[in-house]
C-alpha cells in the first residue's frame, strides 16, 4: 500500500470540496477555485471532513496513480487554505528587480530590462531590489512562474551571479589559472 496514498486528507472548515462524476474534483476556498480531473480508476471518497483515495487493484498503473492523486488533491486543498510561495534572490552587480504595476521588471545585465507578467492567481512581491517573492494558491502555477523567472538568468557557477531560489546552494567552480609555459 502506498504510504502517501493511504493517508486521509483533512478538509479545513473554510474549504469546500465537491467530487463529481468521472473524478472531477472542484475545491472552493477564500482564495479562489481549483478544478481538476483525476484518473477514473482511482476511488475518491468524501466522508464528512475527511477525503480518502484508494485504488481498485495492485496493477503498476494504479500503484503509480495512488500517491499522485492524493498529493495533487492535498495540494489543491492546502493551496486554497494557506497558499504557496517561492522566494528568489537576485545576485550580481547592477542586478535588481522592481514592480511596475503588476509587472515584474528586472535588470539582469542585458542591454534591456526583462519584463514579466504573472499568470492569473499568482502575485509577486519585491520587498528589496534583490528579493522576489511569488505567491499563489495553485502550487503548479507558482512553481512554473518561479522557474520561468529563474530561467531569465540562472545562477552561474563561477561568480554566483543570476537568479536563484532562496534555499538553493550554488556550488562555485574554480576559475582559470595562469597559463604555464
Amino acid at each position: 500500500m502506498s504510504r502517501i496514498g493511504r493517508l486521509a486528507i483533512t478538509v479545513p472548515a473554510n474549504v469546500n470540496v465537491e467530487i463529481a462524476e468521472n473524478n472531477v474534483v472542484t475545491v472552493k476556498g477564500a482564495k479562489g477555485t481549483l478544478t481538476q480531473t483525476f484518473n477514473p480508476k482511482m476511488i475518491i471518497e468524501k466522508d464528512g471532513a475527511k477525503i480518502t483515495v484508494s485504488r481498485p487493484d495492485d496493477s503498476h498503473e494504479c500503484k503509480s496513480l495512488h500517491g499522485l492523486t492524493r498529493t495533487l488533491l492535498n495540494n489543491m486543498i492546502v493551496g486554497l487554505d494557506k497558499g504557496f510561495s517561492k522566494e528568489l534572490e537576485v545576485n550580481g552587480v547592477g542586478y535588481r528587480a522592481q514592480m511596475e504595476g503588476k509587472k515584474l521588471v528586472m535588470n539582469l545585465g542585458y542591454s534591456h530590462p526583462v519584463t514579466m507578467d504573472p499568470p492569473a492567481g499568482v502575485e509577486i512581491e519585491v520587498p528589496a531590489p534583490n528579493k522576489i517573492i511569488i505567491k499563489g494558491y495553485d502550487k503548479q502555477a507558482v512553481g512554473q512562474f518561479a522557474a520561468e523567472v529563474r530561467g531569465k538568468r540562472p545562477p552561474e557557477p563561477y561568480k554566483g551571479k543570476g537568479i536563484k531560489y532562496a534555499s538553493e546552494v550554488v556550488r562555485h567552480k574554480e576559475g582559470k589559472t595562469g597559463a604555464k609555459k
